[in-house]
């Protein structure tokens, strides 16, 4: 079982930038896709970005243009950087990480809440 901390997030005015983090832990945790998902309210959960390592990232079409997602192969720390920030961007953002191969997340950060206004 992997086990996740978030950090990050945030009250952010339009156009502004915010990184959050996941760090990932417990047996075999560097084999495991970490990545982001996010919930608005009244909005279906929706997959931003994930990442494997350097060379297997992917970052959701809506968002490629602003958000990017890095991961410190070392500490075993996922980044999302998240840039030009919307007021569509408001949710909560929730860390998760999924064996490699897996159709399902098997752990999930405490989320965090972004919020973008002005």
């Amino acid at each position: 079982q992997v086990q996740l901390v978030e950090s990050g997030g945030g009250l952010v005015q339009p156009g502004g930038s915010l990184r959050l983090s996941c760090a990932a832990s417990g047996s075999r945790a560097t084999m495991y896709v970490l990545g982001w998902y996010r919930q608005a309210p009244g909005k279906e959960r929706e997959l931003v970005a994930s990442i494997y390592n350097r060379f297997a990232s992917q970052v959701a079409d809506s968002v490629k243009d602003r958000f990017a997602i890095s991961r410190d192969e070392a500490r075993n720390v996922a980044f999302l950087q998240m840039n030009s920030l919307k007021p569509e961007d408001t949710a909560v953002y929730y860390c998760y990480a999924k064996f490699r191969g897996a159709t399902e997340p098997s752990s999930w950060g405490q989320g965090t809440q972004v919020t973008v206004s002005s």
